[in-house]
């Protein structure tokens, strides 16, 4: 891969999620400033001039609020997903301790949480299933907060293992920040709603959905090493790199003469490490960066 070139690996995935939130909310923040002219909706209170984001998900906007609940969570969903498969493989630094993989467990699982949540709250809307609806946000909101402190305990005992990765350093920071800050907000938006401040809650939701972009945008971070770890390829470029280019695996015995082998990935987990120009697993570790 030539300097430069950008190569598309699974960091992608928290990048769609994110884009599709944000255009998810400003779509519909957009048409009831611009094309509703700000009215007010059935569905708001009667004395609120500001609508919560379900508000305006109850009504015109309701196919792309369910839209872009349901594309932000499948992929947000992956990018979970993505990050436990990487670990479990070696692209990125792997949970070693059972503690770890059941930390990294329970993220996936509230994240699942958090998932159903928010997609049955844009499908049971405020305006016709005030109840369900409001059960739905606490089970989103509740999902994807516990998930993120799941995630952040285990990132915290990766790199406390693993401190010369400085990028677990600043996603934990990140993560952390994410959970203290949402926090902040929840507990001021239950508190305005609990005492009938509606547009100060309807203005602290908003706040607090567009940082939930942020904290979608932050597995970049984490997924990003696994660009420069995609697995080897057959290609007599690829051995060169790992320094098995010119490697004489065989010789022929009739004549004596050393001939070019291709060492399959099989073969090389077999062969005496003396065989081999250098050691596949220890090849790989040299490709991999010292900063994920």
């Amino acid at each position: 891969m030539s300097a430069g070139k950008l190569r598309l690996s699974y960091w992608v995935l928290p990048i769609i999620s994110g884009v599709v939130w944000l255009a998810t909310l400003l779509g519909m923040l957009l048409q009831w400033v611009v094309n509703d002219n700000k009215r007010h909706l059935p569905s708001m209170n009667a004395e609120s001039t500001i609508p919560y984001i379900s508000n305006i998900g109850a009504h015109e906007m309701k196919p792309l609020f369910i839209t872009g609940c349901v594309i932000t969570t499948i992929f947000l969903d992956l990018s979970f997903a993505s990050d436990r498969w990487l670990r479990h493989n070696g692209r990125l630094v792997p949970n070693v301790t059972l503690f770890e993989k059941v930390l990294s467990g329970l993220t996936i699982l509230f994240a699942i949480v958090g998932t159903v949540g928010l997609i049955l709250l844009s499908i049971f809307d405020t305006y016709h299933h005030k109840r369900l609806h409001n059960i739905f946000l606490a089970l989103f909101i509740g999902g994807y907060l516990i998930s993120a402190i799941f995630i952040c305990w285990e990132y915290q005992r990766l790199r406390t293992n693993h401190r010369e990765h400085s990028i677990l350093r600043t996603s934990f920071r990140i993560k952390l920040a994410f959970i203290i800050l949402e926090l902040i907000l929840i507990i001021a938006f239950g508190v305005c709603s609990r005492v009938k401040r509606r547009n100060a809650a309807a203005v602290l939701e908003w706040i607090i959905a567009f940082i939930f972009s942020a904290y979608v945008f932050s597995f970049i971070v984490d997924l990003w090493p696994a660009m420069h770890t995609k697995p080897a390829r057959r290609s007599r470029l690829h051995r060169h790199s790992l320094g098995m280019g010119g490697a004489h695996g065989a010789c022929d015995s009739s004549s004596g003469s050393a001939v070019h082998r291709d060492w399959s990935p099989r073969e090389m987990e077999e062969a005496n490490p003396n065989d081999l120009p250098m050691q596949p697993r220890q090849a790989h570790m040299d490709r991999v960066p010292n900063n994920f």
